[in-house]
């Protein structure tokens, strides 16, 4: 047979009606054998390919940028293909490593926790503040037995500030109570339970100026000029030794006052106290300054040194009008028949306040038969007052208490022989009565002289500053029309 010849050979016609060229068994050895050769060079070549990948793939992962090869070192290519070479799993870069601490970082919630704030209205308890804030009673007990100061939130007024620091969970975990515009408590919930801190707000302070000429009344003529209430009734506790406000007062009468201004993050939130004062009362002038010793004593001295307090009140109800003067031979309006009156009856509304006119031990506090509810004061030896017709004592007044000038003894009333309420004051000295208007009081301690230098030095400053003020006033006032009105004030 030839070389590459074909035969036919009949096929039974059973398995096909067609002829099917065959290959000699030589040829088909041949075949074989090119076709695995094929089949060799084609998996190398696929081999080779993907290990140049594989080699590019880690030859950008180790970029020379993070690889830093110093002088002599291999490249880092060559670094690359030995790694690749010795199957080393390559390592993550730099950058690799931050985006998965970032993305784990993020993938972190962390808790949130709220602060919710209450004002307490008219008629509130800390329970309806609890209960507002989205907290349980639960949590009200939790934080009462925490901590013992919690109890100062029992008390609570209307305007007073509470604030929540609340967890998702609907947990308590701090509290602040603002206790006034100066100061608040701060709670904090630890493992046992609630701890306090107290924390005081100190506010910045101005000095201020007001003069004012009285034309009806102290309280009008104060107002007028930009006073407050309290620094009204600071004024005349000042001159109150000196002047009977309820009945030494007249038309002309006129003060001049330096005193102090609050003021948190630009906000007035009222007035201190008083450093220097001068009331002109009948063509009399009073001075007073404010002074504070080492021992932290503060009271009013004239500028010299010699101390605004007598050893007694004036008077011992604030603005109070003087109903029946002191009388020996005076007829009495309900027994209709002539009977002493060895007192000063002082016309009030019922529930006013009653002061001790000095320190002193109350000697009787009780009714005392025309008198009605009495308090009778011994101030030593010498001095002994008697105040009646009360409507009701002062808390803690009873036989036996001691008592200290200013101090609320009792409350107006017309308990007793009276036909309105009113106040009957009595001043006894070494057992005889005297007319409390007109007395001599003795006054109270000076500065004594080893104080005398540091008295000035705090004083005089206050006294220049009030006559700067007093000089530029007059001479706005020169320049200026002058106002109808109660008063006149400067800042």
């Amino acid at each position: 047979m030839k070389p590459f010849e074909f035969t036919k050979r009949n096929i039974k016609k059973d398995d096909t009606s067609k002829s099917v060229a065959l290959f000699p068994k030589g040829h088909l050895f041949l075949a074989s054998g090119l076709a695995c050769v094929l089949l060799a060079a084609t998996m190398a070549t696929y081999s080779d390919k993907t290990a140049e990948r594989t080699t590019q793939t880690i030859a950008l992962q180790l970029h020379p940028s993070n690889l830093a090869p110093t002088s002599g070192s291999k490249s880092a290519s060559q670094i690359a293909l030995a790694k690749t070479n010795k199957l080393i799993k390559p390592a993550k870069s730099k950058s690799t490593e931050t985006a998965a601490e970032l993305t784990a970082s993020t993938s972190i919630t962390e808790p949130v926790n709220s602060w919710h704030t209450e004002i307490v209205k008219p008629g509130d308890s800390l329970s309806f503040l609890f209960n507002r804030a989205g907290l349980s009673d639960l949590s009200l007990h939790k934080f009462l037995s925490g901590n013992k100061s919690a109890a100062a939130l029992k008390r609570i007024y209307p305007g007073q500030r509470v604030e929540f620091n609340i967890s998702e969970g609907s947990e308590l975990l701090g509290l602040k109570f603002q206790k006034n515009r100066l100061n608040y408590i701060e709670f904090t919930k630890t493992d046992k339970g609630f701890v306090d801190n107290s924390i005081a707000i100190t506010p910045d302070t101005h000095i201020a100026y007001r003069e004012a000429t009285i034309t009806s009344s102290l309280f009008l003529a104060g107002t007028a000029a930009g006073l407050e209430q309290g620094s009204i009734m600071e004024l005349a506790n000042i001159f109150g030794w000196d002047i009977d406000f309820a009945l030494d007062i007249r038309t002309n009468d006129s003060f001049k006052v330096l005193y102090e201004e609050r003021f948190i993050n630009g906000e007035k939130i009222g007035n201190g106290p008083i450093l220097a004062a001068e009331f002109t009362n009948q063509n009399k002038t009073f001075k007073a300054v404010r002074y504070t010793d080492v021992d932290d004593n503060t009271n009013y001295f004239t500028p010299e040194g010699k101390s605004m307090r007598k050893a007694f009140l004036r008077t011992p109800v604030d603005f109070a009008r003087i109903s029946s003067h002191f009388n020996l031979k005076r007829k009495h309006p309900i027994l209709n028949r002539i009977r002493a009156h060895k007192g000063t009856d002082y016309a009030a509304p019922t529930g006013t306040p009653i002061k001790a006119a000095g320190n002193g031990k109350v000697e009787f506090a009780g009714v005392k038969g025309g008198y009605g509810r009495t308090v009778v004061i011994r101030h030593g030896q010498s001095y002994k007052t008697l105040y009646a017709h009360m409507h009701k004592y002062g808390k803690g007044i009873r036989t036996g208490t001691r008592v200290k000038q200013g101090q609320i003894i009792g409350y107006v009333g017309k308990s007793g022989l009276a036909t309105g309420p009113h106040l009957h004051y009595e001043f006894y000295k070494n057992g005889v009565v005297r007319n409390p208007v007109r007395v001599e009081l003795p006054k109270a301690e000076s500065i004594p002289k080893s104080l005398l230098t540091n008295f000035k030095q705090q004083t005089q400053p206050l006294v220049a500053q009030m006559h700067e003020f007093t000089n530029s006033t007059t001479l706005a006032l020169s320049t200026e029309t002058p106002q109808k009105n109660d008063a006149i004030s400067a800042n």
